[in-house]
């Protein structure tokens, strides 16, 4: 048997929009042991829609593994407990596909490397923003050149994140289908500036810098509108920090000072609770490790 842990993700971070990716220290947890047969069982967030069968993205990943490297599947018994809220904007589906393949990888000794299950994961994902950060953990920046998935990972020092995330229905295709075709060449231009100062305000530190360029043009004004409460809650969470959507959300995200962590929490919740949407809060950190291997 062996047990790994995978972490949940932020992509996009205001204006790196498809291309930065953080992992957070939100963890699921999944044990692989050799079995008769193909079952699978989940605790935690998602047991409730997760247990209704054995296919899902997580097995999906463990047999496109297995099909990439000519092996054949035998029975397993997969048990998971998941801390990453799903349909959050926190890289639940990337976790899973790289809990499959990560899992798959160790249980036939490690015939991929890391840069391999990254091209793998990023062909079940479509794209690799938030399953770099879930495979290297840090802050991940990532391109797509031809067949070429072009990352480089930082080290970041711990910052204090708050994260929202209101009880509404926001499915990823709904969250692609309001974006706009096409960009002016200011909002380019205001995006590419602020996502390169993004990049250096979270590698040094530097929460006042963060708190000035966190914005974006190409995607939250068009998704927060749609999002019942969204905008009012990331107002809300602008006045305590660096705020954005996590991913595509509907989830908001806030880098803060310590000292601010919960007032931030409930007052960003009022601004959901008080139009009847239900949220869920909590307060993590960066984590410099991705997925790994406990036991």
């Amino acid at each position: 048997m062996i047990k790994i842990r995978v972490p949940a993700t932020s992509a996009n971070l205001g204006p790196g929009f498809d291309c930065l990716g953080l992992a957070l220290n939100i963890w699921n947890e999944v044990t692989f042991e050799p079995a008769d047969k193909l079952t699978y069982h989940v605790t935690g967030e998602g047991s409730e829609k997760l247990n209704k069968g054995t296919r899902n993205l997580l097995t999906k990943a463990f047999a496109f593994l297995h099909d990439t490297c000519g092996k054949k599947m035998s029975g397993l018994k997969i048990c998971a407990h998941n801390e990453i809220i799903m349909s959050s904007g926190l890289g639940s589906s990337a976790a899973a596909i790289v809990a499959g393949l990560f899992g798959a990888n160790e249980m036939l000794g490690r015939p991929l490397n890391e840069n391999e299950l990254l091209k793998l994961a990023n062909e079940m994902e479509g794209h690799p923003d938030n399953v770099a950060p879930a495979l290297f953990g840090g802050l991940v920046s990532s391109v797509l050149a031809g067949d070429e998935i072009i990352s480089r990972r930082y080290e970041i020092p711990e910052f204090t994140i708050v994260i929202v995330k209101p009880n509404a229905d926001w499915p990823t295709r709904v969250a692609r289908a309001v974006l706009p075709k096409s960009v002016s060449r200011t909002d380019a231009v205001y995006n590419i500036g602020r996502a390169t100062l993004v990049v250096d305000a979270l590698r040094s530190g530097d929460l006042e810098l963060l708190q000035k360029v966190m914005d974006d043009r190409i995607h939250q004004p068009y998704r927060l509108k749609h999002i019942a409460g969204g905008m009012s809650a990331y107002k809300t969470a602008k006045r305590f920090g660096a705020a954005a959507l996590s991913g595509a959300g509907p989830s908001i995200i806030v880098f803060v000072a310590p000292d601010k962590a919960e007032q931030t929490k409930a007052e960003v919740m009022w601004a959901f609770e008080e139009r009847g949407i239900m949220t869920q809060g909590l307060i993590t950190q960066p984590s410099m490790m991705g997925v790994h291997r406990v036991s």
